[in-house]
């Protein structure tokens, strides 16, 4: 029984396995089938993308060589159109020559012409020119003339500043000694005034002093006339009191 199960379990694996090959051989020919599709669709491309590289590489040269035509046309015409130009530029240059010939001979009259007008024109500035330098230099003269007097003002306004400065010092200074003065006069005058003070109010402390004395003496005086000759008062009980 073992043994039949046994040869049944691998007998239903190696069935089970062919199964998975044949399962997975039919999966790689359908690779193998979508690859050479692949590939002949990817030749198919290549050849269709040569062939249109091809086409546009003719399809350029046909251009390069109509435009290389035209250029060559174009070249051609600026070559003509150059050449009547130069031939142009050569009759102008002519008439030009012809022209200035005919310009110089007339500047060389006219300057024969006017050659004698020029050396009148350059004697009349000659003259205008001595006329000009001779009244530079008188105005230069006034000129100098004018700051010499000029100078000289500066020079006294600036003396008499001086002595106006001098003058101003020896007043400041005189009139700071009278102030000195005045100030030392003031505080004699004050000391004088503060003594005289002092020395009033002791007299008036003297005087005072004398008074109540000359009073004390008028009521003692008094006392005694009242009193008699009697020994038994104090004659002096009033002031006492």
């Amino acid at each position: 029984d073992d043994r039949r199960k046994s040869l049944a379990f691998r007998n239903k694996e190696r069935a089970r396995h062919e199964k998975v090959m044949n399962e997975l051989k039919g999966l790689a020919k359908e690779q193998e089938t979508e690859s050479l599709w692949a590939k002949w669709s990817g030749e198919n491309d290549a050849k269709e993308y040569v062939k249109k590289l091809e086409e546009e590489r003719r399809k350029s040269l046909q251009f390069r060589n109509e435009e290389g035509k035209r250029h060559r046309e174009i070249d051609a015409e600026n070559h003509c159109k150059e050449i009547e130009e130069m031939h142009e530029d050569e009759n102008l240059r002519a008439d030009d020559w012809r022209d200035i010939q005919e310009y110089r001979k007339a500047c060389s009259d006219r300057d024969r012409a006017s050659l004698c007008f020029r050396r009148k024109e350059a004697n009349l500035q000659r003259l205008e020119e001595d006329e000009e330098r001779q009244r530079q230099e008188e105005i230069e003269e006034k000129n100098r003339k004018l700051e010499d007097a000029a100078r000289s003002d500066v020079k006294a306004y600036i003396e008499d500043c001086k002595r106006r400065r001098r003058m101003s010092l020896a007043n400041r200074a005189k009139e700071k000694r009278r102030h000195a003065k005045w100030e030392r006069d003031q505080a004699e005058l004050e000391q004088q005034r503060r003594h005289r003070e002092t020395r009033n109010r002791a007299l008036d402390r003297r005087y005072v002093e004398l008074a109540k004395q000359k009073e004390l003496a008028r009521i003692a005086m008094d006392a005694i006339r009242h009193a008699g000759c009697s020994f038994n008062v104090n004659p002096f009980a009033a002031m006492l009191d």
